[in-house]
Parts: structure tokens; C-alpha cells; sequence
């Protein structure tokens, strides 16, 4: 065998060699059912936007989307299986700011890292909460509620789902915010808390627009303002803090779609290309809305920002307001 023929051959080879690693490299994906991870319950509104998103998005993708609830720990335990799993386009998140943000800002110690360990696709949805009141209650405006608590600091309690959940930040915020001091006081969740509010057991309470709503309607509540980022479709004349003149009270609390970090971006692409198309279906928004969500479209380098962001902002109230880290 001739020296050039021996390279040919040699050439040949290689080529047949490495066919099989290029076939693998430009597979379409996805060539199988992609599992949607939910670290929440079924049937809570996590769960419902997620099987409504899944059930479009598999649809067009032309594969299933299999919905895994992995609930438990404040949203770590599904969060984390997320972050460890395979990074090949085939597991995704579908969890809310808590996951993305607020753990990591109020955990010493979490298994996972979001910043790190979790490639954002994009968030999909904002959830704003409202601040309200009985509607037996003297204040009917949040300046009227403000000078009260200026007045007699601590004296106006609200109330949260314990340290560090979302009421509690967006009370510490408000309360930063207005120059006041506020005392927070824990219930087990939405139902208790609401049901203080209403009975005069407490003066203020912050919750999502879904929860307090109907009692909003009924006449049982008096919302004073929107604690998120913009209105609620479910009460839509209620400002928001920022349009009241209080902008740094602007709790926002959100839902984004993310994958473990490493992901193909051929299959991130992808995804994000698809969710963004399915936010402008109306049935869609309808399921959102009537969670109290709003529909939002915001692409994977926002996503990432502002989930460094709120950890920086999150982690510096923690302290300032004495909130115990676990």
C-alpha cells in the first residue's frame, strides 16, 4: 500500500468513524416526550398553567410534555431535581420567582444554585400581589394607611405565609418604602390569612390577586393597591404602588420557564421561540388570567438579570429588616 493510499484509507476511515458523533450532534430535537417539572401540588395554579402550557407546547413540538409535581421544601426539592438532571433539552422548570430568587436569597444553604445550575428559557407570567384591608377598616386610600402606620409604628400587623415568603418581603419592602413599621404575623396560608383580614383579627394582609378577589367583589375586602409590577386583569381599576408614588415597593412576583444549565441552545432556542408564540394564543391567556396571572413574555438574558437582581435586592432586605436566614 502506496503512501497516498494508506492516507486515503486512513482518511475514509476516520470520516465513517465519526459519522456516527456528527448523526448525533444535528438530531432534531425533540425525538422523545419532554417532562415538565411543577414543585408545587396538582391543582393549585402552578399546576394548571403548567398542563394548559404543556399541553401547547406539545402540540408544537410534536412530542408529548409530561407534567412531574415534585412538591416540598418551599419549591427546592423539584427545583433541585431540575438542576441535577441531564442537561440534554428533555427536563424543564415551571416554577415561580421563589425558585428562581427568593430561596436563594434567603437559604445559607440550598443543594442548587439558580444562577449556576438552571439556563433561563423565559418568564412567562407576572402573579401581582395585592395589599388589602377589612372592609370595616378606617382606611380607604394606602396614604390614609401609611399615616396611620408612621403614627403608631408596629401598631398595623399583617399578614404572611411566614419568614421570607412573599408576603412577607412585600410587607418588609412597603414598609421600607413608606418609612413605617409594620409587624408581620404568620398564618399556614391564603385561607387563614384572608380569613383575619376580614374578621378585623389583623389590619392588612398581602396575597395574590386570585386569592382575595372574589372578596374584593363580595364587599368583604378593600384593595388599597397593587403590590406587583403592573394592574391585574381580575381587578383591573386597582393601581399599583408605583402609580400610588411608592415605586420601591414593587414586589414582583413571576413565572419562568427554565432547563438545567448546559442545555443544548439549539433545544433552548427552540423552546423559547415556541412558549413566546403560545402567549399570544387567547385560550392560553384566558387559563393565566383566571389565575390571577398575567401573561408576559420576557426573553432569557432579562430573565437571567432579573433573577440575579432580586437576589442582590432580597438578600440586602433580609437584613436590613432582620429576617432569619435558614
Amino acid at each position: 500500500m502506496n503512501k497516498r493510499h494508506f492516507l486515503a484509507t486512513g482518511g475514509a476511515l476516520a470520516l465513517a468513524a465519526a459519522l456516527p458523533s456528527l448523526a448525533f450532534a444535528q438530531e432534531p430535537w425533540p425525538t422523545r416526550s419532554v417532562r415538565l417539572v411543577v414543585p408545587f401540588p396538582p391543582g393549585g395554579g402552578t399546576d394548571i398553567v403548567a398542563r394548559a402550557l404543556g399541553q401547547k407546547l406539545a402540540e408544537r413540538l410534536g412530542q408529548p410534555v409530561v407534567i412531574d409535581n415534585k412538591p416540598g421544601a418551599s419549591t427546592i426539592i423539584g427545583t433541585d431535581a431540575v438542576a441535577k438532571a441531564a442537561p440534554d433539552g428533555y427536563t424543564l422548570l415551571l416554577s415561580g420567582s421563589t425558585s428562581y430568587s427568593v430561596n436563594a436569597a434567603l437559604r445559607a444553604r440550598l443543594p442548587y444554585d439558580p444562577v449556576r445550575d438552571l439556563a433561563p428559557i423565559g418568564i412567562v407570567a407576572r402573579t401581582p400581589l395585592v395589599l388589602v384591608v377589612a372592609a370595616s377598616a378606617p382606611w380607604r386610600t394606602v396614604d390614609e394607611l401609611v399615616r396611620a402606620a408612621r403614627a403608631k409604628p408596629q401598631a398595623i400587623r399583617y399578614a404572611t405565609f411566614g419568614s421570607g415568603s412573599g408576603p412577607h418581603l412585600a410587607g418588609e419592602l412597603f414598609a421600607l418604602a413608606c418609612g413605617a413599621k409594620l409587624q408581620d404575623v404568620p398564618y399556614k396560608g391564603s385561607a387563614q390569612a384572608t380569613i383575619a383580614v376580614m374578621g378585623g383579627e389583623i389590619e392588612m394582609g398581602i396575597d395574590t390577586v386570585a386569592a382575595v378577589a372574589p372578596h374584593v367583589r363580595a364587599g368583604k375586602l378593600r384593595a388599597l393597591g397593587i403590590v406587583g409590577a403592573t394592574r391585574a386583569s381580575l381587578l383591573p381599576d386597582v393601581k399599583t404602588l408605583a402609580e400610588l408614588g411608592l415605586p420601591d415597593a414593587t414586589f414582583d412576583a413571576w413565572y419562568g420557564l427554565a432547563a438545567p444549565a448546559r442545555s443544548p441552545a439549539a433545544a433552548l432556542d427552540r423552546l423559547a421561540r415556541e412558549t413566546r408564540a403560545l402567549l399570544a394564543d387567547p385560550a392560553l391567556q384566558t387559563t393565566l388570567k383566571a389565575q390571577g396571572m398575567e401573561p408576559a413574555w420576557i426573553d432569557a438574558a432579562t430573565f437571567r438579570t432579573q433573577m440575579e437582581g432580586e437576589i442582590s435586592r432580597y438578600r440586602a432586605l433580609a437584613h436590613r429588616a432582620n429576617i432569619p436566614m435558614e
